[in-house]
Formats: structure tokens, sequence, C-alpha cells
């Protein structure tokens, strides 16, 4: 039967991290280890405010469902033993990661999925005033995609200061919920302008339903709106395409049951991640074979990362080391 250990790990962000909803310095994760028989399994989750979670929610709810993991489980069981899905992505991650290690195969191999190659992924640059985040998009014009932190005053005038900046750049945009239903027509034709290929929730969950009645040139992408396969179909007719992350799905396995009904209902995919360590990007990585956009820049923006982490060639990434997961 495995043995759990939980650790709370704050991880340096190289200067800020700012987007709508405020800024943050530091990347604040938790870290699940399942040991048995001479094997660690480890899986990484980061407790995000947006869903009412926090470290010490997660750590309590792993807490008390210690006994049971301990007595062993599967992951079918997991969202019986803890409800927070952050909490849930770092209990299935691990059991992956200590059934790779003990049947001596990868993880890829035991989901019967193709093996991981390298993928570029985007790079994310914070909100900021339009001049900054030009001049952030120049110093970053060697990378082949680019993602935009939105969601305040002068968003059309950020977009095209950039598009100037990088006139010949991918650029995908985030604004986190922060456009509103009125300004939205204007916003989405600045975004069209400046050549965006996709808009991650632009408006808040709450306020979504507007969706439906405005045509859009680019692609939208339900980000806080979509979490699981149990909400998918009311985002038809409201968006092109849904972010999987497998802090909001609660793990790998609803990740790619998610990604595969996903498609099915003609979605595009793309394949997000919190701010956090290589740890977590490593089991998304196998989520994002198949995706339209990936967005696991995670270890780009930190000070430091894990030792060994995952190895990126500008944002080129390469599939994770064995001795860090899978």
């Amino acid at each position: 039967m495995p043995a759990l250990s939980i650790a709370h790990e704050s991880w340096p962000i190289a200067g800020a991290f700012t987007i709508s909803r405020g800024s943050k310095t530091t990347a604040e994760v938790v870290v699940v280890t399942l040991a048995e028989d001479g094997h660690q399994g480890r899986g990484e989750c980061v407790p995000y405010p947006r869903y009412h979670e926090s470290v010490d929610g997660i750590v309590a709810s792993l807490e008390q469902a210690r006994s049971r993991i301990e007595a062993g489980f599967t992951h079918a069981d997991i969202p019986r033993l803890v409800q927070p899905r952050a909490a849930r992505n770092a209990l299935d991650c691990a059991l992956w990661d200590l059934e790779a290690k003990r049947a001596q195969k990868p993880v890829w191999q035991l989901a019967l999925l193709d093996q991981p190659r390298p993928m570029v992924t985007a790079y994310t640059l914070s909100l900021d005033t339009p001049e900054a985040m030009a001049k952030a998009a120049a110093e970053a014009a060697h990378r082949p995609l680019l993602k935009l932190k939105l969601g305040g005053d002068g968003d059309a005038e950020r977009l095209r200061l950039i598009r100037e900046a990088v006139p010949a750049i991918r650029l995908i945009i985030d604004a986190n919920e922060g456009w509103t239903p009125g300004e939205l027509p204007n916003l989405l034709k600045a975004c069209a302008s400046a050549r965006v290929e996709l808009i991650e929730q632009p408006l808040p969950a709450a306020d979504d339903e507007a969706l439906r009645h405005i045509s859009h040139e680019v692609a939208i992408c339900a980000d806080e709106s979509a979490h699981d396969r149990e909400n998918l179909q009311a985002l038809v007719g409201k968006y092109d395409a849904i972010n999987i992350k497998l802090d909001k799905t609660g793990g790998l396995t609803e990740a790619l049951a998610l990604a595969q009904t996903a498609k099915d209902m003609n979605f595009k995919i793309m394949v997000g991640c919190m701010l956090a360590t290589s740890l977590a990007m490593a089991p998304a990585m196998l989520v994002a074979q198949s995706a339209y956009v990936i967005d696991l820049d995670g270890p780009l923006l930190l000070a430091r990362d894990r030792n060994p982490g995952i190895s990126f060639d500008g944002s080129v990434m390469y599939p994770p080391p064995p001795d860090l997961w899978g």
C-alpha cells in the first residue's frame, strides 16, 4: 500500500507575473509523493484562488483522505477521495508516476498513447502598459508564439503596438475574464486587425452567454468556463476551443478523456498550465501531443526550475526525463 507525503513548495518567479486579477512573485505548489516497494511517484498541483482553492485547503483535503489513500486506491477512486480539483490532479499524477516506476514502463505506454515528441510552447507576456508590453514582445521576438495577458484599459493599443513591434510572430491572447460584453465587439475587431490567432476567456464565465450572439473572426477559447466533460455541452455555440489544464480537470486521467470528447465535438484543443515547475508540465505534455495550441511555459517564467527538469531550446520543450516524472 502506498505511503503518502505532502509538501508545500514556493518557487520564485523571474520578476513578477501579472494578469487582470493581480500580480504574484512566487509560484505556490503542492507536491504529492506516493511511495511503495522502493518506488516513488510524484504529482504537482497549483491551488488557484479563482476556484476557491488554497495551499492550506489542498493540504487539509489530502490529509483528511490519508487513511483511504494509504489503504490503496485507483484513478477512478480519486474524485471520491478529495474534492478540490488541484488536489485530485497531484494525486492522480503521482499515481500514474508510481505505476510507471513499478511497471518499468513510461506513462505514455501505460495510457496507450503515442510516444511524446518535442513541441513548441507559447511564451507568456504579463499584463503591463502598452509600451512595456511592446518592448517585452520585441525582446521575445526569437520565440515563434507569444501569449499576451490582457484584460485592462488600453488593450486595443497594446495589440496595435505589440503587432508593430513583432510583425511576423504568431500571437494569442488571454483576457482572464477581463472584458465586458459591451466592449467585446471593438476588442474582437482589434484582435482581428492584429492577426491574433486565438482569444482565451474574454468574458467572465458567468457572462459568457453573450458569446453565442456575436460573430468573430478569431477563435475564442474557454478557459475559466471549461473544466471537465460534465460542462462541455454547455460550451457548444459559445466557444471554438477549450483550454485543458490538469489542475482544472482534476488530473491526467480526466484530461485525456476530456481531450478526446472535445475533439469528437469539434472543439479545438489548447493545453495550458498554471504557473508551476516542470513536474506539473510533464503529464500535461501527454495531453498536448495533438493540441492546436500548447501553453506549457511555466518553467520558463520561473527564476529556477527543478533538477532534473524539462529541457527547453528556446520555446521548444522536450519530453521529460524519467527521473522527473513518468
